[in-house]
């Protein structure tokens, strides 16, 4: 139901987050396209792109899992939890864009043992030639250790499915992307806007917003109703908010 809403925010945390996302998968896209750089214009392109989809489906990969994981824990009783430690993370990641605090660093440091692993297989597929690599090297580095990738997944985890989680991590992937490609394009330019001080305060004040909205649902607000709806079990709204079962009840006989 909520759908359409959580796509939207997953855009737009991808988006106006980009000033951070271009710092990390930045240099990254720099060195893929100069890898790529005696290539014609074109097939460059088709790598960058192709790399960008493997990125995007490991994002959305994750986001099934983790989606998946919250509502188990949702229905054990820890919606809440789940809802303030989302909370939580998206100020801490407003924190890190603005340079204030980088505790997020830790959590980047525990998903370093993951990376240890896939890197070499990534390592693998360089130096890139074919399109066909570069979207087994994106699904690869869709895993690097990102604090803002690991925020999105928190707020992933609040969705009502795996495929709802699925899509806002999706959502969240296509807002990179205009940065992500801008930089690869004409790196220095956009690298130097993307990481204006103006841009990355804009980026953590929409953090912030989101931040409130998601602790408002923990503390009673508009979640309450959400995880009503979402786990079913609409007998625990009074019988006057379920309809249209009092009337089905009234003209059984029919």
């Amino acid at each position: 139901m909520a759908e359409p809403l959580s796509l939207a925010a997953g855009l737009l945390l991808g988006f106006f987050s980009s000033s951070h996302c271009v710092g990390m998968c930045g240099g990254i896209m720099g060195a893929l396209t100069l890898a790529v750089g005696q290539v014609s214009g074109a097939r460059k392109m088709a790598i960058v792109v192709s790399y960008n989809i493997g990125r995007i489906a490991s994002y959305t990969l994750m986001g099934a899992l983790v989606a998946l994981a919250g509502e188990q824990l949702t229905a054990m009783g820890a919606g809440n939890g789940l809802r303030l430690l989302a909370a939580l993370l998206l100020l801490a990641m407003a924190l890190y864009l603005l340079d204030w605090w980088r505790g997020l660093t830790h959590l980047e440091a525990l998903g370093g043992r993951l990376w240890r692993f896939l890197q070499p297989w990534g390592q693998r597929l360089m130096p890139v030639r074919t399109p066909g690599s570069a979207l087994l090297l994106g699904a690869i580095w869709g895993w690097l250790p990102c604090g803002l990738v690991y925020t999105a997944l928190s707020y992933a985890m609040l969705q009502a499915s795996s495929a709802a989680g699925a899509g806002f991590m999706f959502a969240f992937g296509v807002g990179t992307l205009p940065a992500v490609i801008l930089v690869a394009v004409a790196a220095d330019p956009v690298m130097r806007l993307m990481r204006a001080r103006k841009v990355r305060i804009l980026a953590a004040l929409l953090l912030v917003i989101f931040a409130i909205w998601t602790a408002y649902g923990a503390m009673g607000g508009h979640s309450h109703q959400h995880h009503e709806s979402s786990d079913r079990p609409s007998s625990v709204l009074p019988a006057s908010e379920n309809s249209p079962e009092p009337h089905q009840h009234h003209h059984h006989s029919h």
